[in-house]
C-alpha cells in the first residue's frame, strides 16, 4: 500500500495529458473551498445546540490556524511525498473532521466538533490547500499562473457548492440534533468520495520531461533558472518582502469580505426600504463571492502576460485607489461601489492565486510547495488583522452612523496596501549563489531520482 502512495508510483508516462491533472486538483479545492460556507452551518448549530455566535466560530477560526500551520510545517513533506500521498492525507482529515463532528453533536460533546471540523480538518484545509501547486507547476512551467489559478479558483468556488447542499441537507435533516449529526455525516462521506476522485486521477511527470513551450531562464542565472531550497528562502529577504505582499493584500480584501453585508447597508441605509436594502446587501454577498473565484483564474491567468511583479502592482496600486474611490464616491452610488467593490474581491482572490506563480519565478520549481506552505502564514496573519482593523476601527466610533464610519479602517487598509506596492517593488531576483547544487538541481526534491538517491543513502 506505501508504494501506491510514492510518488515513483504515479511517474505520467508517455503521452498522458496534462490536462487531466487541474481538474484532479479542483477536486480536493472545490472540496476544502467549504469553509468558506461555514457559516450555514454555524447558523444550524446556533439555532439546534443553542450556541452563542462566539462558540459556533470556534471551528472555522481553530480552522483557518491549523490551515496556516500544517501548510507551513508539512510543506516539506508534502513536496518529498508527492501528490496523491497529499490529496489523500487531506482527504482523510477533512471528511474526518465531519465525522468526528457528527459523533460530538450525537452525543451532546460540542468540543468534539471544534476538535474535529477545527483541528483536524484543518490539517486536512492545510495540506490540501498546498498539495497540487508544485505538481501544476511543474507539469505548466510554461503557464503556472494559469495553471494554478484554476485549481485555487477552486477554493473560492467551493462555498457557492457548498451553500445550497448545507442549506437543503438542514432543511431535509431539521437542525435537532440528531438532524445536524446527520448534515455533518453525510458531507463526511460525500466529500471523501468527491475528493478521492483528485489522489487517483493526479499524476507527475518524468524527471524529464518538458512542456510543448519550455520557459526562458530568467536573465542572469543559470541555465536552467533558479532552484533555491525552502530553508534557504525563509532567510532571504525577497521570501519576506512577498510575505508582506501577501498579507497586506489579503488583509485588505478581507476588509470588505469581513462586513460585506452591513457596510452595504450602512452605504446605502437612506436609498430605499429596510427590507429591499436588507435583500440587496445579501446580493451583495454573493456578487463578492463570484468576483473572488473569477478573479482566481483571470488575473492569475494575465499574470503569465503581463508579469508577476506588475499584476501585483495592480493589485496593490489599483486596490489602494478602489478603496479611496469607495470613500469618496461610493456613499449613495450603487455602481461604483459595486464595481470598486468587485474588484477589490477579484484582487484579494487573484493574490493567492497567483504567488505560487510568483514564487516559482523568484525560487524555481525544487521546493515551491514547501516554500509556497510556509508563505501562507501570512494567511493567517491577515485572518486576525483583517478582521481587527474592521470590527474594532468601527466599534470605536462609537455612534458615528453610515459610511463616515468606515473612513479610519479603510484609510488603514489603503496604507497597508501602498506598503504592499511598496514591498512588490523592492523585490529583486535571487543571486545565483543561494542555489542548490548542480546534483540537487537534476535531481529535484520530490523527484522519483531524488528519492533513489535519499534510500541509496539510507542503505
Amino acid at each position: 500500500m506505501a508504494g501506491f502512495f510514492d510518488r515513483s508510483s504515479i511517474v505520467a508516462p508517455p503521452g498522458w495529458s496534462r490536462w487531466l491533472v487541474p481538474p484532479a486538483a479542483l477536486a480536493v479545492h472545490l472540496a476544502i473551498g467549504q469553509a468558506y460556507a461555514w457559516s450555514v452551518l454555524k447558523t444550524g448549530l446556533g439555532q439546534g445546540l443553542g450556541l452563542s455566535g462566539t462558540a459556533t466560530a470556534l471551528p472555522f477560526q481553530l480552522a483557518i490556524v491549523m490551515l496556516g500551520l500544517s501548510a507551513a510545517f508539512g510543506g516539506t513533506m508534502v513536496e518529498r511525498r508527492g501528490p496523491r500521498w497529499a490529496m489523500f492525507v487531506s482527504t482523510v482529515c477533512f471528511s474526518a473532521g465531519f465525522v468526528i463532528s457528527a459523533g460530538g453533536i450525537a452525543i451532546g460533546q460540542y468540543w468534539l466538533v471544534v476538535v474535529g471540523y477545527g483541528f483536524v480538518g484543518g490539517i486536512g484545509l492545510g495540506i490540501g490547500y498546498i498539495s497540487p501547486v508544485s505538481t501544476l507547476i511543474k507539469w505548466f512551467a510554461d503557464r503556472p499562473g494559469m495553471a494554478t489559478g484554476i485549481a485555487i479558483m477552486g477554493f473560492g468556488g467551493g462555498a457557492l457548492i457548498a451553500q445550497p447542499i448545507e442549506k437543503q441537507l438542514l432543511a431535509g435533516f431539521g437542525t435537532s440534533p440528531a438532524g445536524l449529526s446527520q448534515t455533518f455525516l453525510v458531507m463526511g462521506i460525500g466529500y471523501a468520495i468527491f475528493m478521492s476522485v483528485g489522489w487517483l486521477l493526479v499524476r507527475v511527470p518524468a524527471d524529464d520531461w518538458q512542456p510543448p513551450n519550455p520557459p526562458q531562464a530568467s536573465p542572469g542565472s543559470t541555465g536552467s533558472g533558479p532552484a533555491v531550497s525552502a530553508a534557504t528562502a525563509i532567510k532571504l529577504p525577497q521570501f519576506w518582502l512577498l510575505w508582506v505582499v501577501l498579507c497586506f493584500n489579503v488583509t485588505a480584501g478581507i476588509g470588505i469580505l469581513e462586513k460585506a453585508q452591513p457596510i452595504y447597508q450602512d452605504f446605502f441605509a437612506t436609498t430605499g426600504p429596510a427590507p429591499v436594502i436588507a435583500a440587496a446587501a445579501g446580493a451583495f454577498v454573493s456578487i463578492l463571492s463570484l468576483a473572488n473565484m473569477l478573479g482566481r483564474f483571470v488575473w492569475s491567468s494575465t499574470s503569465d502576460v503581463v508579469g508577476r511583479k506588475n499584476i501585483y502592482r495592480m493589485y496593490l496600486g489599483v486596490g489602494a485607489l478602489l478603496y479611496l474611490v469607495i470613500l469618496l464616491l461610493g456613499e449613495g452610488n450603487k455602481v461604483i461601489f459595486l464595481i470598486a467593490s468587485m474588484l477589490i474581491l477579484s484582487f484579494y482572490g487573484a493574490g493567492f492565486a497567483t504567488v505560487p506563480a510568483y514564487l516559482k519565478d523568484l525560487f524555481g520549481t525544487y521546493q515551491v510547495g514547501a516554500i509556497h506552505g510556509r508563505l501562507l502564514t501570512a494567511w493567517s496573519a491577515a485572518g486576525v488583522l483583517g478582521p481587527l482593523i474592521v470590527n474594532a476601527v468601527v466599534e470605536a466610533q462609537g455612534d458615528v452612523a453610515g459610511p463616515s464610519k468606515y473612513t479610519v479602517s479603510f484609510s488603514i487598509m489603503i496604507g497597508l496596501l501602498v506598503i504592499g506596492f511598496v514591498a512588490n517593488e523592492l523585490i529583486r531576483p535571487i543571486d545565483p549563489k543561494h542555489y542548490v547544487s548542480d546534483e540537487e538541481r537534476a535531481a529535484p526534491e520530490g523527484s522519483v531520482a531524488a528519492e533513489q538517491r535519499r534510500q541509496g543513502a539510507s542503505r
